[in-house]
């Protein structure tokens, strides 16, 4: 049986961040990331579902997922799953668009699986060349290739959706991020968005793709991350993102991201662009 390997290395050239599964099993719950997700693909077969939509993703597809994209996946069937994917923050791709595009605007992609023979290359080269330290002229051209190539088959402006009880909604989410780090209660987000609890819950599903509680965790997670990436050890995150405990904490990190805090705060002690390797 294939030993399961996880790859993450942090990029301070490009500002993005470049990890690689291999042989894993670990499924991910629904859940979002509050940075663009480009990924490839290589072995392996698996059931994703994106924004309600369901797929079956297999060896030479890509997946681009927007910030705050809700979309789950599991293994199909018995085998394990090769993914090589890149993390672009919401400002590196702000700039981005604004060099391809000329407006400051963010990018919505038409799809969010696409099978791109000439992308992939551009996608699997440059992966390489982060993971291997490549030089940073040649990893910015085929960067901003890649991302040209993306903007001119797959992109359209983005969007956001609107519907009833919008704005509710938005107050709600508005609260969960500012007071992330604080105990919060169901009854707290239907005072401040004036809904019944039975409605929040329908239309806050319905409008996010996740449950409240699920948003919230996953505003946490993104910012442990941050926090890890600036030193803080796994007890400080947990305690500063309103995690009960370590153990709640690295059960949920690990459940999202896919690798432990632990390992992902040694990635940006070592900041000489070197990889974390784990099992």
């Amino acid at each position: 049986m294939k030993k399961e390997m996880k790859t993450v290395c942090y990029d301070e050239e490009l500002n993005i961040e470049a990890y690689c599964f291999e042989g894993t099993r670990q499924p991910f719950p629904n859940h979002f990331h509050d940075y663009y997700v480009i990924g490839f693909v290589e072995a392996g077969e698996r059931c994703l579902s994106c924004k309600n939509r369901d797929y079956t993703i297999r060896q030479g597809d890509i997946v681009l997922f927007h910030p705050y994209d809700n979309h789950e996946c599991a293994q199909n069937g018995g085998g394990t799953f090769d993914y090589r994917g890149i993390n672009i923050p919401g400002d590196t791709m702000l700039s981005l668009a604004e060099e391809i595009t000329g407006e400051r605007s963010l990018l919505k992609f038409s799809q969010n699986v696409i099978v791109d023979g000439e992308l992939s290359l551009y996608l699997k080269t440059l992966h390489q060349m982060i993971l291997s330290g490549g030089e940073r002229f040649e990893k910015e051209e085929l960067f901003f290739l890649l991302m040209s190539m993306l903007a001119e088959r797959y992109g359209q402006p983005l969007v956001k959706e609107t519907s009833v009880y919008q704005e509710e909604i938005e107050t709600a989410c508005r609260f969960m991020e500012e007071h992330y780090a604080e105990h919060i209660a169901l009854e707290q987000l239907c005072a401040c968005s004036k809904l019944s609890k039975s409605t929040l819950l329908r239309v806050f599903t319905k409008v996010k793709g996740v449950t409240p509680y699920r948003y919230l965790q996953s505003i946490r997670i993104g910012k442990a991350k941050k926090l890890l990436e600036n030193g803080a050890s796994p007890v400080e995150a947990a305690l500063q993102t309103g995690f009960a405990d370590q153990s709640h904490f690295t059960n949920f990190f690990h459940t999202y991201i896919g690798v432990s805090p632990a390992t992902y705060r040694r990635i940006f002690k070592k900041r000489d662009g070197a990889c974390e390797n784990g099992t």
